[in-house]
């Protein structure tokens, strides 16, 4: 593996610990690869499993077990479960599980999403898309908030959302639908945990990627629905010269944020974008 003689090093995140949901595949398994980097140990949960109104390969048990596999070569500690976020019990006790093996835990990272983007209309995919994106998230910040308030020491909590959280893409379909209203939901959700638990000192933002070069991006399903919608491929999709942008480019904008550099920064819908807001 890429990762057998590395070396743990001091970092911007050494010390802390960091939970993050959808952590075995795609966006997540970049986040949590970052912050071992900058020397976080980590509590990571997935569903692992497919969800029946997404069209692209989801992760796998066995995608889990690399991401620990990985954090464990970077010199760093880490919890793992499987878990639905729609499951505020499960996901409570695989929280639960990092706080007793680490004490205490810095950051949160919501990252599990899906994107149901079908052009049939499937009523489910709208409930899926609410229910892992939208309730998720708030299943995800609630099992965590009551420990780090509890703690006195802040915190950072950020939602990885979407561009469609910020413009009205997403085409007409229940799914698609169902996948604006729940990245516009995460949102109002940021915004008013941020009012919420400023007196704590926990500070609340989000990230707005554009199109990310991951498994799911590429995946031919996906790849159909984009073709198919005028107001995504009729254009170069962002500003700058580039067609999707990599997950290291997220999972930094998401680092920066869960860092003391960002000490001062709650609040904010941060899009990492190459533009693609900027010219709607």
């Amino acid at each position: 593996m890429p990762y057998e003689n590395a070396r743990p090093t001091r970092g911007r995140l050494d010390g802390k610990v960091a939970f993050v949901t959808g952590a075995a595949g795609g966006l997540g398994r970049s986040h949590v690869r970052r912050m071992a980097e900058e020397g976080a140990d980590l509590v990571i949960v997935d569903i692992c499993r497919s969800v029946d109104s997404v069209p692209y390969a989801q992760s796998t048990p066995e995608d889990l077990v690399e991401v620990v596999e990985e954090v464990r070569a970077l010199g760093r500690r880490v919890v793992a479960r499987q878990a639905d976020v729609r499951d505020r019990d499960a996901l409570q006790e695989a929280y639960d599980a990092g706080l007793a093996e680490f004490g205490q835990i810095h950051i949160v990272v919501a990252n599990a999403g899906i994107a149901p983007l079908l052009w049939e209309d499937r009523l489910e995919a709208w409930h899926d898309a609410i229910d892992v994106n939208l309730t998720g998230t708030f299943h995800t910040i609630e099992v965590s908030i009551r420990s780090m308030v509890a703690a006195g020491d802040g915190g950072s909590i950020v939602i990885v959302s979407s561009t469609a959280g910020l413009v009205g893409i997403g085409g007409s379909s229940n799914g698609g639908l169902g996948y604006a209203a729940s990245k516009h939901g995460q949102v109002g959700l940021m915004r008013t945990y941020a009012n919420n638990l400023a007196p704590y000192s926990i500070r609340v933002n989000s990230v707005h990627p554009t199109g990310v070069a991951t498994r799911m991006v590429a995946d031919p399903a996906m790849v159909a629905f984009v073709a198919r919608d005028p107001r995504l491929s009729g254009q170069a999709p962002n500003a700058l010269p580039v067609g999707t942008i990599a997950a290291t480019d997220v999972s930094n904008a998401v680092l920066w944020l869960a860092s003391d550099e960002a000490r001062y920064i709650t609040g904010v819908a941060l899009p990492v974008d190459a533009g693609f807001i900027n010219r709607r």
